[in-house]
């Protein structure tokens, strides 16, 4: 089954056409956890992680955000596939 993870923000380095996401990984966690990590922290360290109950999707961010172009591509050890 072919399955896909889909994403509208357009300026992120994993966006493709269709609005897909094309990272081989990504970590979606509680605004404040995501906030309060360092950027190079994120999905191949998730299990390690506690977890991080919300009371709705407002609460939530994704952590393998990068800006398209930014330097801080690939410090996270995400990949684009």
């Amino acid at each position: 089954m072919n399955q896909h993870i889909h994403c509208s923000v357009d300026n992120c380095h994993y966006w493709e056409q269709g609005n897909r996401c094309h990272a081989n990984e990504i970590m979606v966690t509680a605004d404040t956890i995501g906030a309060s990590m360092p950027d190079d922290l994120d999905a191949p360290q998730a299990s390690t992680l506690s977890p991080t109950p919300v009371q709705s999707c407002m609460e939530t961010c994704c952590k393998t955000f990068v800006e398209k172009g930014s330097d801080k591509i690939g410090i996270d050890g995400v990949k684009k596939i």
